[in-house]
């Protein structure tokens, strides 16, 4: 029986260790937020496939980045000399 909660304790600090790790390692899922955030500017500029499930916060992050930075670049005028 102590075998067994042994192992049960060893398996959860594993766990907790691997998780600890995924964070520091930017694997840490994307948000609430930020899904709602990337899944509406995918919905505006019409690229559905920008929003993913499953994301990181870091991939979160940079897909959001670029969809604001090419929405606000249709949104300025056209250049002209």
């Amino acid at each position: 029986m102590s075998e067994r909660k042994g192992a049960e304790a060893q398996a959860q600090e594993q766990k907790s260790q691997c998780a600890s790790a995924d964070i520091h390692l930017g694997r840490e899922p994307m948000t609430g937020a930020q899904a709602s955030s990337l899944k509406r500017l995918a919905e505006e500029m019409k690229e559905p496939q920008a929003f993913e499930a499953g994301l990181t916060k870091s991939e979160a992050s940079r897909r959001i980045y670029r969809l604001q930075e090419r929405l606000r670049l249709g949104q300025l005028p056209p250049h002209t000399d």
